[in-house]
């Protein structure tokens, strides 16, 4: 009888442990074994980069039923889904956006304009408009408020509470914890959702400007702060019932909002085309600036992670940008889109929403190639993969080209590129002025330095 050795392997080497689950491979990691690997994962990471623009499809829904520009959002707290808006028509809308229905509609909420919206706890919503009042209202929904096809209808809905003013208001918001809420008109006022007459007046000293928004610290809710027509950004103290400090600036701020990981860092949106972030403990000068808008920034809004931030313009464009990253963000834009006045987060930070002149508030996916649905392991690991792949060859020259590479609107483009012609062109003079005066009278100042002229206690 011959004996036979055979070669015994275990079959779980080489068979896959569940049915579904890919075939085990085995690779031998020697460097020298493979000369080419670099070259391959250049071309993986080119190729990603590539991926990620053909899938860049950021249009989700737009929300009708306005039938004039959307103002102000507010998203509801502790949820994923609602979001009221304010219209030009004085129209309240409260959108379901994970079903893109109408909840609720108020048709002459208001007369006139509605200016501030915010949610007073989760049942209650507050709106104020040019025509001197804030009002309470009940956004529980009832059976009698939804149609057949789920669609909530115009209702003739009464307020739970009218708050009336002497001055019409521009912008509202409500206390994080207690019944109190801020008005801004011609000075900031501050209320209780008990009373009919304001409970104090915040104002500057020496100050007669009109107030355009407020808004509390998310952490420090006894600190609100607000923007003015003249220029100004003020921070107030409702314990000591005072302004606290004033900052004049070159121009004039459209929007503010305060960080939510970050309590003492605001945003501010600008008419210089710029974005601004300031920490209330040095106001000197800001903390960064966001460049890319080639008209007035109209809102601005943190992501509630306060990784990015979220930006709507004069220039009929919506921007995304990473914190602390100034320049080259995300952008959005469609044909029937115009002037962007109000931009918002959802609570998950996985959507934007932004309302225009054209009447319509319309969802974006924050991530523009991000797939909408369910991710298997494989594919999630494949997603992070080719993520860090664009991470660590962004700084090749084609890799960050595509990555770079944004189709714009024609007159956006003209704009930006008239707007860089200005710049280079004022850069150019300033050199030739410090070039032909005396040494050291005409020192070149700082970007950031310029922008603050002065702060006042």
């Amino acid at each position: 009888m011959v004996k036979i050795s055979v070669l015994q392997h275990a079959p779980a080497a080489h068979l896959p442990s569940r049915p579904g689950d890919p075939t085990p491979t085995s690779r031998n990691l020697d460097p020298l074994l493979h000369p080419f690997s670099r070259a391959r994962e250049r071309m993986r990471a080119l190729n990603a980069a590539k991926m990620e623009r053909i899938f860049a499809k950021p249009f989700v829904a737009a929300l009708e039923g306005h039938v004039d520009a959307v103002e102000t959002m507010a998203r509801k707290p502790e949820s994923l889904d609602m979001v009221a808006s304010g219209s030009w028509d004085g129209g309240l809308i409260l959108h379901d956006i994970s079903r893109r229905t109408r909840v609720l509609h108020v048709e002459g909420a208001h007369k006139g304009k509605v200016s501030g919206v915010c949610f007073a706890g989760k049942d209650r919503l507050l709106s104020c408009g040019v025509d001197r009042n804030v009002k309470l209202w009940n956004i529980q929904q009832s059976t009698d408020d939804v149609d057949d096809d789920g669609a909530g209808p115009s209702v003739k809905r009464k307020p739970l509470n009218i708050f009336p003013g002497k001055a019409a208001f521009n912008s509202v918001d409500h206390h994080r914890s207690d019944p109190l809420f801020a008005t801004a008109s011609n000075l900031v006022q501050i209320w209780d959702e008990t009373r009919k007459a304001a409970i104090s007046d915040l104002t500057f000293p020496t100050s007669t400007e009109t107030i355009s928004a407020v808004r509390f610290n998310l952490s420090e809710s006894s600190v609100l702060a607000s923007i003015g027509s003249d220029r100004t950004f003020t921070l107030y103290d409702i314990r000591t019932g005072k302004a606290e400090r004033r900052v004049v600036m070159q121009m004039s701020s459209n929007s503010l909002s305060w960080s939510p990981t970050f309590p003492t860092v605001l945003l501010l949106a600008s008419e210089d085309h710029n974005l601004y972030t300031f920490d209330i403990r040095s106001l000197r000068t800001p903390t960064q600036i966001y460049k890319a808008h080639v008209a007035a920034v109209m809102s601005c809004d943190w992501s509630p992670t306060g990784t990015e931030l979220v930006s709507g313009g004069w220039d009929r464009t919506v921007r995304i940008w990473k914190e602390g990253v100034g320049t080259a963000p995300e952008v959005y834009h469609t044909k029937r889109m115009q002037r962007v006045t109000s931009t918002l987060y959802t609570a998950d930070a996985r959507f934007v929403l932004s309302g225009s002149d054209d009447g319509n508030v319309r969802i974006w996916k924050a991530h523009a190639s991000e797939k909408l649905g369910i991710i298997t392991a494989r594919e999630r690991s494949a997603i992070e993969y080719r993520e860090s792949l664009k991470e660590r060859w962004k700084m090749d020259a084609e890799v960050g080209k595509v990555q770079r590479s944004r189709h714009i609107p024609k007159p956006v483009h003209k704009a930006g590129q008239l707007k860089r012609t200005m710049l280079e062109a004022r850069r150019v003079k300033e050199e030739r002025r410090r070039k032909h005066s005396r040494a050291g009278e005409n020192k070149p100042k700082a970007e950031r330095k310029k922008l603050v002229i002065a702060e006042q206690t």
